[in-house]
């Protein structure tokens, strides 16, 4: 398995995603960046895509995004409807997560987004709220 330097030093045998939801668990949003490019990277993996450079550090992300697309998911009463939003991050990359804090028909395109993080089902999760001036 490949190791990653941390942004506290010493390589980590961990998996990528592991490392990523250890992170969230201690309440930090962690990015893996490649030192060559200085692209940073999401999913979690193992190597910089198209490159294959193995050589990655955890950098603390920004939090910040916009909302590059979004859809809300109907359920019946009593269930609440939800969104699920594609968000640029300030960083780069894309991820799929939800915004919070506003009903799911008010999440628009283009939005700036925060992220927070948040339990669900005992674990750590990423979602965004919108960013307030």
């Amino acid at each position: 398995m490949q190791t990653h330097t941390t942004q506290d030093g010493p390589p980590s045998a961990i998996h990528p995603e592991q490392q990523y939801q250890a992170y969230l668990a201690q309440g930090s949003f962690m990015l893996l960046r490649a030192k060559a490019s200085g692209r940073f990277i999401f999913y979690p993996r193992v190597a910089e895509p198209l490159t294959g450079d193995t050589d990655l550090e955890w950098v603390p992300a920004s939090g910040l995004g916009r909302v590059y697309s979004v859809t809300v998911v109907r359920k019946r009463p009593p269930e609440q409807d939800y969104n699920v939003a594609l968000i640029d991050l300030q960083e780069g990359p894309r991820m799929m997560s939800r915004v919070e804090g506003i009903a799911p028909a008010d999440v628009r395109i283009g939005m700036a987004v925060r992220a927070r993080i948040v339990q669900q089902d005992d674990q750590p999760l990423l979602v965004f709220e919108p960013a307030t001036a």
